[in-house]
């Protein structure tokens, strides 16, 4: 009930506060890929239940490319794209996830349907918990763009990231507080700064 709370306060709050932003980014968005602005993307939330994320765009419409990642040095994706995915601009829009109850603050990242279906029993208590706009998966590759380089982001993904990243989920399920929160809040910020 708290961090619900604290979701929907801390999620109005952050909305008002970066409005300015939200139209700045919006409109460089619009000049740079032209509509819509915002991306789309199915999600598996709590309980399994699929909801649509959303984030500002940062990459070319394109038909030929059906990988789920991809890496900084994907052509697809835009000098101002660039900017917003490093400095996390492009997930601003989550606050309106959040607001709705769809995601929280602090949770597990949210996975494709199609990836669930690779949790092994123990690991569908991540499902458990709302999914969040940050975790400890998120601190610790806050460069993932970078590790995704390469012809094939999604075998990358699974040969450098997946496995490391469901140890850092099922950590937070294990650990899931307030105070636990605050602290990985705190480890973000730290994060987006020291790029």
């Amino acid at each position: 009930m708290i961090k619900r709370i604290f979701d929907i306060f801390s999620s109005i709050l952050a909305i008002l506060a970066f409005l300015p932003l939200y139209f700045i980014v919006g409109i460089l968005v619009y000049y740079s890929l032209g509509w819509p602005i915002i991306y789309r993307a199915k999600r598996a939330g709590k309980s399994n239940k699929e909801f649509t994320l959303i984030k500002f765009r940062s990459m070319k419409n394109t038909t030929n490319h059906v990988s789920h990642h991809s890496g900084d040095d994907d052509p697809r994706i835009t000098k101002l794209g660039k900017f917003i995915r490093q400095t996390k601009l492009d997930e601003l829009p989550q606050l309106v996830n959040v607001l709705f109850g769809k995601m929280s603050i602090v949770g597990p990242r949210p996975e494709t349907p199609e990836y669930i279906k690779l949790y092994s029993k123990e690991q569908m208590k991540i499902l458990n918990i709302r999914p969040g706009i940050t975790d400890y998966a998120s601190i610790e590759f806050s460069n993932l763009g970078d590790i995704l380089k390469g012809d094939n982001p999604d075998k990358l993904y699974f040969e450098k990231v997946w496995d490391k990243k469901m140890k850092l989920r099922m950590k937070y399920t294990q650990e899931n507080n307030f105070f636990i929160d605050l602290k990985i809040i705190f480890l973000t910020i730290m994060a987006i700064f020291k790029k």
